[in-house]
């Protein structure tokens, strides 16, 4: 038998308004829902420009409650169209305190939960540390009309810790909404070089895990051209076989169907989780292991 879900992916460029950015992305949710997709997954942070490459306290204006104005906004679309949505938002959860979340809105417009970034980078011009509080929730699970899907968000997917305890709590898709880019500077072997990585990296999620991986990335320049969002958001099935991927350049709406079926089959003829040795990994717990 199968079990067949359709997801869709929104691969767009942002401005610095938010309504603006809300909007572009409820008209591709839309688009996305004609083409049949019921799992509809947005872009990290896709309601600004992706502010953490400079520390201005201005930006934590852009924060918002989660449940609030955008959930409410997408929740009325994902029940009109009967869709779930995937959002992820810039957490405004008291007086300073703020978390990179993404929200899960059910195809009947029920807020289903939450699920905050627990891994968060401070590279140049990825200066999460400033804004957000790693997340304390958790990895989550989310069980959704079509299937139950686990949350991981960008700098996460680098982690094969994360996706495993993901997966081991039931998800059987994993969605990495992403914002990670090139910087104008780079020459392109180094730029393929990181385009790889990071696509290898999360496929490896799928072989490990027996699980779809959806990944979606951002496109254009931002940072005063300083940057440019690499897109290339991909879906891989769970031997990690690319179903499909998108441009570097352009903004994309693309809907696939997957066979949730297909998890039995490749965990059966390959059965890492069978023979996993949990007797042995306490070590992992560790920052580091001393040889003393």
């Amino acid at each position: 038998m199968s079990k067949l879900v359709k997801v869709g992916t929104v691969q767009m460029s942002c401005t610095r308004e938010p309504k603006e950015n809300l909007a572009k992305a409820i008209v591709k949710i839309r688009e996305a829902a004609a083409k049949g997709a019921q799992i509809i997954c947005l872009q990290e942070l896709f309601t600004s420009l992706y502010f953490c490459d400079v520390e201005d306290y201005e930006n934590f204006k852009l924060a918002e409650a989660i449940p609030g104005p955008s959930t409410e906004s997408l929740s009325s679309v994902a029940k009109e169209l009967g869709v779930v949505i995937i959002a992820s938002l810039f957490e405004k959860r008291t007086e300073g305190i703020y978390h990179n979340t993404t929200a899960v809105l059910d195809a009947d417009g029920k807020y289903l939960g939450k699920y905050r970034k627990m891994h968060i980078p401070d590279d140049p011009a990825y200066y999460e540390k400033f804004y957000f509080t790693p997340g304390d929730l958790g990895y989550k699970v989310f069980k959704t009309r079509f299937a139950t899907i686990g949350i991981l968000i960008c700098w996460d997917q680098w982690y094969p810790e994360a996706s495993r305890i993901t997966a081991l709590m039931g998800a059987e898709i994993m969605f990495y909404p992403t914002a990670i880019g090139w910087a104008a500077s780079q020459d392109e072997a180094t730029n393929t070089e990181q385009y790889n990585a990071w696509q290898t990296i999360q496929r490896s999620h799928s072989v490990a895990n027996g699980v779809h991986v959806v990944s979606v990335n951002r496109v254009g320049f931002e940072q005063d051209g300083a940057m440019k969002f690499w897109g290339g958001s991909f879906i891989t099935n769970p031997f990690g076989t690319i179903l499909y991927k998108a441009s570097h350049d352009q903004e994309e709406v693309n809907v696939l169907e997957l066979d949730l079926k297909k998890t039995d089959s490749y965990r059966t003829h390959w059965p890492f989780l069978r023979d996993r040795r949990i007797d042995s990994y306490q070590p992992i717990t560790k920052r580091y292991i001393d040889e003393d």
